[in-house]
């Protein structure tokens, strides 16, 4: 199956190039693996401001119940050069799919960055967003975002390089404008939204069905809204388990008693996380490859993002979401 090559904007420092305040470069096995698969833009906004390398580190300080960017070393405030650049940053972009972020930065954090009551030596006050992370989760909302410490967790790497594929697939039918294209991407989609949200699904398809005859630029812009709002959460064990039911009915009167029974004995493996969900759908895939079901063997379900990402185990302790 052929995939098209997401943009993905990626922290610098991530394999890419020795950023870091320390002047060492992060290694990243995910992210190096990735790399031929996408169209990386990296950035390292605390570079791009003027720290330098290596450089003083920065920490975001509570100061009359605001947060400020601060490096403790000089007492320099870098708030508004962050903003300003985040902002300049924000407009240069095009067109994009996604974000691979540094865990816990000050600069690229998405969450769980810490935060201190002051410069000095001291134990964190809490916990917020980086200042460049933070304003790509709230512009960029719906895009596949994560940083590489949650990317660590085989169930939000999965979801996002579904995300981030699945959106990269869409848009190359918003560039082609046809209504022919966006159905038949939609028809491909059909069991990956129905693992997601079959409530979405419906909208979905009553979007593409466009019974009230609308310009297609208002198609397109309803149908990429629910689609991001389908994708927002990782489906869950029971909902992938619907769908592949669903699927099974497609061909399951052809199938020995045998051959039902080791399906129903490897979903209750999945169900009860023993397995992970490709062991089923390599099944389903299988028997439909067997039976020359073509509809079904265009589905995005069965190869969601380029199979040579696939892994089946957590690097390290898992990070729920």
């Amino acid at each position: 199956m052929a995939f098209p090559k997401p943009n993905v904007v990626v922290s610098n420092c991530l394999e890419l190039s020795a950023c870091r305040y320390n002047g060492q470069v992060v290694k990243d096995d995910f992210v190096k693996r990735l790399a031929k698969h996408v169209n990386y833009i990296p950035v390292c906004p605390e570079v791009a401001i003027g720290l330098g390398v290596p450089r003083f580190p920065i920490r975001i300080v509570s100061q009359r119940n605001q947060p400020r960017l601060i490096q403790p070393a000089t007492g320099i405030d870098v708030t508004d050069k962050m903003v300003e650049f985040t902002e300049q940053f924000f407009e240069t972009l095009k067109e994009v799919d996604g974000f691979i972020l540094k865990f816990r930065s000050p600069s690229c954090g998405m969450k769980d960055v810490r935060i201190y009551a002051s410069t000095q030596k001291s134990a964190a006050i809490g916990k917020t967003s980086g200042f460049f992370g933070g304003a790509v989760v709230e512009r960029f909302r719906g895009l596949a975002i994560e940083d590489e410490g949650r990317l660590r967790s085989l169930r939000i790497r999965e979801h996002f390089l579904t995300k981030l594929f699945t959106l990269a697939r869409f848009r190359l039918i918003k560039e082609k404008e046809k209504i022919s294209a966006l159905a038949k991407f939609h028809a491909a989609c059909k069991f990956l939204l129905m693992a997601y949200s079959q409530q979405e699904l419906r909208l979905l398809g009553n979007i593409v069905a466009n019974h009230e005859k609308r310009a297609f630029a208002n198609v397109l812009e309803d149908y990429d809204a629910h689609l991001k709002k389908a994708m927002e959460n990782p489906p869950k064990r029971t909902a992938n388990i619907n769908t592949l039911t669903h699927i099974l009915g497609y061909f399951s009167r052809n199938l020995s008693a045998k051959e039902k029974k080791f399906f129903l004995e490897t979903t209750s493996l999945y169900r009860e996380g023993r397995v992970p969900f490709t062991s089923t759908i390599t099944l389903l895939k299988g028997w439909s490859i067997r039976f020359r079901n073509e509809y079904l063997l265009d589905q995005f379900l069965f190869e969601p993002y380029p199979i040579d990402l696939l892994e089946w185990t957590d690097a390290g302790r898992a990070i729920e979401l």
